[in-house]
This record gives C-alpha cells, sequence and structure tokens, in this order.
C-alpha cells in the first residue's frame, strides 16, 4: 500500500480522543522534553480560542497497529502536554467536588471527562486505562497523574518526569473556570478547537517516506526519532537486554543526535551508509538500513558505528572543531584542505573520508584529502560537472577503502574511478578562463581561490590580511564607462577582474583611474596584483588576457601529478 493511499485529514483533538481509539508512543521514543517556553506559547494559543474557534496544531503522523490502536510516530510532545491541560481541568473539578460544591453533577463531568479524554477507570484498582500511553521512561509517571490527578511524591526523579510533572503543575495554575459548568465548556473549546493534520502509515518504511517528504517541504518532523525506534525494537525482539545496556545504548544515542542536530542527522546517516553498501537515493535509504540490520547483533553494531562515526562526521565538515586537538599531530595537515571544502560547501566527499579516516595512516589520510580539495575545486567549483555521477564514483570508492581493497591514498588516486572524475588540465583551464563567481555573495569563496593562486605563486596570504579588489569597479564611474561602455557588466564577476590586495591599502583607490590603481598595485606585494600592474590599460581585452594566464596559473595551483 502506498503510504499517501490513506489521505491526510484535519481532526480535533477531542474527535482523535474519541471512539475507543488509543495511542502508544514506542518505547524507545524521545522522553517528554517540553519547557516552560512551550508551555507558555500553547496556553497562549488556548486563550487565543473563544476568539478565533480553531488553533492550528500541525502534522502529527500515527501508523496504525489496528482498527482502534495508533503508535505515534511524531505529535507525541503534542499529545502529551494538551492531555496534561485536560487533566489540570479536571483537577479543578475534583477540587470542587472535594469542598462539597454541586458533588454530584461535578463527579459526573470528572467521571465523563476522563472517560473521553483519559480513559476509564478500574473499578477495583482505580487506576487508568490510558488512552495514550507514553515511553517507558514516562509512562509510570503520567499514569499516576492520570489516576490520582497529583504528581508522584517520589524521590529521585529523572530530568523528563520533573518535566511532565512541572508541566502538570504549570497549568493547575492557569484560569479555567470557576464552577464545574464553565471548566467544562473549557475543555470543550480546547478539545475542539485544536486541529491536527493526521497522516496515518502502515509500517515504519512507509513513516520514514512521510517524514522525507514532509521534511523536504520545509515542514521538520523528527527523522531520528522514527530510525531509533526502528532499530532499538530490533535490538530488544529477543527480551534479553538489560536495562541498563538500554540506558547506555540511549545515552549514546542521545550524544550522536546532539552532536549532529536533527537538520543534518540525515545527510550523516546517507554518508555513512554509502562507505559500506551500495548507493542509494533518499528516499530508498530507510528500506537499505533495515536490509543491513534486520537482526539483534547487526542493528546493535550500526548503532555503535553511528557513535563512532558521528564526531568525525562532524568534525570533518568543521576543521577548528576542538575534536581534532585530540587527534594525532599529523592529522593537523588536513586542515588547509578540509577548510576549502567547508569553504565552498563540499561534503559528497565525506562518505570516502570518514572510511578512510579509520582505514588510512594519518599521512595517507592527509594526501588523501589533498587529493580529494584539488578534484574539488576542479570538478564542482570550476567545472560544474555531472553531482550525480560524482556521488555514484565517491560511492564505490569508499566501499574499497572499507573493505581494505585502497589502503593507500595513491591507490584511491591512481583508480579508474578517481581518474574518470578528475578533469583534465585542458578542461579545466578552459572552464577557469570564462569563470565567474558573483563576488558581492561569494567573496569569501572568491578570496579562497585568488589566495591559493597567490600561495603557487609564492605570496602567503591570511585571510584577516587581504582584501577582495575589482579592476573595474563593480559601480563604475563615468571614467569606467567610457572605458568598458557597456562590457562593464559582463566583466564585474569575472575573476579576471579582480585581486588581491592588503588590507590597509587605501579604499579610495576604487574608482580611481587605471593609471593610478597600476602604481598601487605595483607596490602590494601581490602577484596578482603586479601582474595587472604590467597592462597598459584595462579593458575587456585586458580581463580576457589576465583570467588567461590566471587559469594557467590555477591549472598548476590544483593540480594532480599522473607521470
Amino acid at each position: 500500500m502506498s503510504f499517501m493511499s490513506m489521505e491526510p485529514t484535519n481532526q480535533t483533538f477531542q474527535e482523535m480522543m474519541s471512539n475507543g481509539v488509543k495511542y502508544q508512543i514506542p518505547r524507545f521514543q524521545r522522553d517528554y522534553t517540553w519547557k516552560q517556553e512551550q508551555w507558555e506559547d500553547l496556553w497562549s494559543d488556548i486563550e487565543t480560542l473563544p476568539k478565533e474557534q480553531f488553533h492550528y496544531l500541525g502534522y502529527i503522523v500515527l501508523q496504525r497497529k489496528s482498527q482502534h490502536d495508533y503508535v505515534v510516530i511524531d505529535g507525541q510532545q503534542r499529545l502529551i502536554t494538551l492531555s496534561l491541560v485536560i487533566l489540570a481541568a479536571m483537577k479543578h473539578i475534583d477540587k470542587l467536588i472535594q469542598a462539597g460544591n454541586e458533588a454530584n453533577n461535578n463527579k459526573e463531568r470528572l467521571d465523563e471527562l476522563r472517560r473521553r479524554f483519559i480513559g476509564a477507570k478500574n473499578p477495583i484498582s482505580l487506576s487508568v486505562d490510558n488512552k495514550l500511553s507514553l515511553n517507558r521512561n514516562n509512562n509510570s509517571n503520567f499514569r499516576r497523574i492520570c489516576s490520582k490527578l497529583e504528581v508522584p511524591n517520589v524521590r529521585g526523579l529523572t530530568n523528563t518526569n520533573k518535566l511532565l510533572n512541572k508541566a502538570y503543575e504549570f497549568f493547575l495554575k492557569k484560569p479555567n473556570g470557576n464552577t464545574g459548568e464553565a471548566i467544562a465548556e473549557f475543555v470543550e473549546r480546547v478539545t475542539s478547537g485544536m486541529v491536527f493534520t493526521k497522516i496515518v502509515v502502515q509500517d515504519d518504511l512507509n513513516a520514514y517516506k512521510v517524514f522525507e517528504t514532509l521534511n523536504a517541504r520545509g515542514v521538520q518532523l523528527s527523522t531520528p526519532d522514527l530510525l531509533k525506534n526502528y532499530l532499538f525494537s530490533v535490538v530488544t525482539k529477543n527480551n534479553d537486554v538489560l536495562d541498563n545496556e538500554l540506558n547506555e545504548l540511549e545515552e549514546s544515542w542521545s550524544e550522536v543526535v546532539t552532536q549532529l542536530g536533527e537538520t543534518d542527522f540525515t545527510n550523516f546517516i546517507r554518508y555513512h551508509h554509502n562507505f559500506q553498501a551500495k548507493l542509494v537515493t533518499k528516499k530508498d535509504l530507510f528500506a537499505s538500513i533495515r536490509r543491513l540490520t534486520n537482526t539483534s547483533t547487526t542493528a546493535y553494531e550500526y548503532l555503535d558505528s553511528l557513535h563512532k562515526y558521528a564526531p568525525l562526521y562532524v568534525s570533518l565538515g568543521n576543521p577548528d572543531d576542538e575534536w581534532w586537538s585530540n587527534q594525532n599531530e599529523l592529522y593537523r595537515e588536513a586542515k588547509q584542505h578540509l577548510d576549502t571544502l567547508r569553504f565552498f560547501n563540499i561534503k559528497q566527499p565525506f562518505t570516502i573520508l570518514m572510511t578512510a579516516f579509520f582505514a588510512f595512516t594519518p599521512k595517507e589520510f592527509v594526501k588523501l584529502c589533498q587529493y580529494i580539495m584539488v578534484l574539488s575545486i576542479r570538478y564542482n567549483v570550476i567545472c560544474h560537472l555531472s553531482p550525480n555521477e560524482q556521488e555514484q564514483k565517491y560511492n564505490q570508492i569508499a566501499i574499497k577503502i572499507h573493505e581494505k581493497a585502497f589502503k593507500r591514498a595513491s591507490q584511491v588516486k591512481n583508480s579508474e574511478l578517481f581518474k574518470n572524475l578528475y578533469p583534465d588540465d585542458n578542461i579545466f583551464c578552459n572552464a577557469f578562463e570564462f569563470h565567474k563567481m558573483p563576488s558581492r555573495q561569494t567573496p569569501k569563496k572568491i578570496r579562497v581561490i585568488l589566495s591559493a593562486i597567490e600561495s603557487y605563486l609564492g605570496r602567503k596570504t591570511s585571510e584577516n590580511d587581504i582584501s577582495l579588489e575589482h579592476v573595474c569597479p563593480y559601480n563604475p564611474n563615468e571614467i569606467w564607462i567610457n572605458a568598458f561602455g557597456e562590457g562593464h557588466e559582463e566583466v564585474k564577476d569575472r575573476l579576471g577582474n579582480m585581486l588581491l590586495l592588503p588590507k590597509e591599502t587605501n579604499k579610495d583607490i576604487d574608482t580611481k583611474p587605471f593609471t593610478q590603481k597600476k602604481d598601487v598595485y605595483a607596490a602590494s606585494g601581490f602577484k596578482l596584483a603586479k601582474q595587472v600592474a604590467s597592462y597598459e590599460e584595462w579593458n575587456k581585452q585586458s580581463v580576457d588576457e589576465f583570467q588567461n594566464w590566471m587559469a594557467k596559473q590555477a591549472t598548476e595551483t590544483w593540480k594532480i601529478s599522473y607521470k
């Protein structure tokens, strides 16, 4: 059955809790985490209901287990907190009963609210058969509130249960009516005014597809939770995992998610997957992971691997991360290459670098970073070649490293997979010769490119000491418009119209005639500026000639030697 065969429907909280429906938050779903900021936001929404009548609470994703039983895939924080709002209102009615205020009518109201929104009470134990069951860490505490309408008076509460209790006490302090009738009207208004978009899926694979689809549309659902629920259910399916082991696994999982952040989680999972299995698209990722982790042992190993690689993935994207200071000092040579990848937001090589870090010596890893950086400048930054072909070949290279077929950087560099991606000198030089970069949007990237060429020519630069100079000004005056005519628009973002100057250079030169700029360029000590100073005048032909010369220098700057 297609995951969209059951169309999304809008339902009020009241409709969702009717007709004997029950909701189970998976045993390993994240704990209750909402804090006062979210409670206040919800209460503010509740206060608008008399005027607006309805308030939209977003998507809720459910997995059907039977006709009336659902697993909550996404939306648990809202369901729990709304239930606490109802429980707080019920407590106010209970206080009226204890005070002898319309005791019979209010008892009837209390029983009816409990039956409709919380669950029926067992006549013998007086415990509630909850409509909403929470995860393994929150359920006992929540059941006590549902049964007794009071927070458990116990020692050693976990932080999540302290939050649960504080949320209940927060809503207890809020006004919801002075009589049983007024309180019941408040509950009716809240439960019929809070609206969800309900999506029901048939299994966890379809749930994952829903998450990826909605996340791609900008609706952020918690994909890490979904993957965690699946993996933990596989690990524990034989019921032979002790509680302390589960706690360690949960701590390990939390560390992974905290390091990555939910927005980068799926990218990490893909790159981690793609060095050990055949490349898959995002929509097929979860299905492939399920095939890799279909036993308790493989799921456990997979969780352990995620914990191992997460800090490396984060640190590859942040060469300044303190994680690197705890590694062999030889790895520090990789920083300059990783910095370049970061400047250009290139992450495709991470699937190779993640597995190579543990498979190669530090020296070989640094060499590989250099080769990858050079390829990235040629392939991605200047030539703009196919990212799909690159990803496929990176996947094959990464698997060979993972399987120990490649043990050195030279084996990667000399492989047909790598050579087929590497644009040769002619292709790269021709692409560079007419390359443009929007200098108002990407000045730092341009400075990185020009600095690398300066370095090749023998002039080391520092990001803190340089500024980007347009020979023909970005906003030209009449002198420059006369020199270029309408052509000034064409050249303003050409690399051949840009160079570096010391930061302290007087900015008054910006719109000065070229004859005056030349003197500043010649005295700057910068190689590109010196080359520009050798021209008699600056026009369209000069830009073409200079960028042709620069393209030849760039070809040598980013070059892998094949002898």
